[in-house]
């Protein structure tokens, strides 16, 4: 291995370093606890070194956000290539509790932390993964309301935001209170799911294989 890769190596290692530093800071103090010196301290380098790195704490804070909805994404991915929209909701949901539920301290860290940054995320544009996540379910109930399969009135983009509402409260609420609801999760949002789109599709448009369980 020449220097310059060797150089290279060491620089990435350190970048990596960085990060996982400033992604425990967070997990265990918040957002507000994280600085430069901070996370200087915890890699043991001086301050400055950080910023050849890295311009600010702020560009450190969202780049935890963009690889924590990077996580999300490959849970929500396997659904996008599904022919009916219908099943494709139905394994969001799936895929986004299992996320949730396996990985709480990402999920605290990019949905239960400062907005400021996740808000930045999801509104990066359609190739940061937030919006990709969100753009998924859009799409399927875009899909749904050509196929005649949605009330009139319907807004895709509106009823997708109650979904993913509907799917953070059950999960952020079995992360905080977890001995107060008994129910798992899963049942829960499955029970979630049924109740919103079986309210919002024709029986008789519904495929028998899309049922939801």
């Amino acid at each position: 291995m020449g220097s310059t890769e060797r150089r290279q190596r060491q620089k990435e290692q350190l970048r990596e370093q960085i990060l996982e530093a400033a992604r425990t800071i967070v997990v265990q103090e918040g957002f507000d606890a994280l600085s430069m010196r901070k996370i200087a301290d915890a890699v043991e380098y001086a301050p400055a070194t950080l910023y050849l790195h890295f311009q600010s704490r702020d560009e450190i804070a969202r780049e935890l956000c963009v690889r924590g909805f990077r996580e999300l994404w490959n849970f929500l991915a396997p659904a996008a290539p599904l022919a009916d929209p219908l099943e494709r909701l139905r394994v969001v949901a799936e895929g986004y509790v299992r996320f949730a539920m396996s990985h709480p301290e990402t999920y605290r860290l990019i949905f239960m932390e400062d907005p400021k940054y996740t808000g930045t995320v999801l509104r990066g544009g359609p190739d940061d993964p937030g919006e990709q996540s969100l753009l998924l379910m859009v799409r399927a109930f875009e899909e749904l309301q050509e196929q005649g399969r949605l009330a009139k009135d319907a807004v895709p983009r509106r009823l997708s935001e109650v979904f993913w509402a509907g799917m953070h409260g059950v999960v952020s609420l079995k992360i905080t209170c977890s001995d107060f609801l008994q129910t798992p999760a899963e049942e829960m949002t499955t029970t979630l799911t049924r109740a919103l789109l079986d309210g919002l599709i024709s029986p008789a448009t519904r495929p028998r294989a899309a049922r939801l369980r």
